[in-house]
């Protein structure tokens, strides 16, 4: 079979991720400068080798203080780690969605994760690219990761919740 490159189609796409405030609500940000390599061997994209990566410089909370925050050496440590990067090591159907596993990289440190995928198949756009599309969803405890600044509440509780809920819709495109 032969080997299919996809690329993400990034006006359709989203890097997206909510973390708890106070205990109570939840503050969403995303990252808006991230590439991937992704190629699979037919088009159910099980088994599909897919590598990714953001800049960490490029992560957007909608308030520049928080972003700065976020960058800094209390959590992202952008100066020294300037990507977060994952590259799968397996793509597998799992009754009717999938499982994405492999190695994420945050701040120098590498975990395997394992994160329920949807699939949602392939399409022509009206300009006759084919295009896929994948949901990728999961916690990750920024702990784990070494990003573990936070401040105690008077009210009793932290004001940064330690698991990371991620939403990744992605377009791709073949090439």
């Amino acid at each position: 079979m032969a080997t299919t490159k996809w690329a993400i189609d990034s006006t359709h796409s989203e890097i997206g991720f909510k973390v708890k405030h106070m205990m109570f609500t939840n503050v969403s940000g995303n990252f808006s400068d991230y590439e991937a390599n992704i190629s699979t061997e037919d088009d159910n994209f099980e088994n599909a080798n897919i590598e990714f990566s953001a800049n960490i410089d490029s992560i957007n909370t909608n308030n520049t203080d928080r972003d700065n925050h976020l960058k800094s050496g209390d959590f992202f440590d952008a100066e020294n780690f300037p990507k977060l990067t994952f590259k799968a090591s397996s793509f597998t159907k799992n009754g009717d969605d999938y499982e994405l596993t492999g190695d994420l990289s945050l701040r120098g440190v590498t975990k395997t994760v394992t994160l329920p995928t949807e699939f949602s198949g392939l399409m022509k756009d009206p300009w006759g690219n084919t295009k896929a599309g994948l949901n990728i969803s999961g916690k990750i405890n920024r702990k784990e990761w070494g990003l573990n600044w936070n401040s105690a509440l008077e009210t009793g509780g932290v004001l940064v919740g330690e698991d990371v809920k991620l939403n990744i819709e992605l377009q791709l495109i073949k090439l």
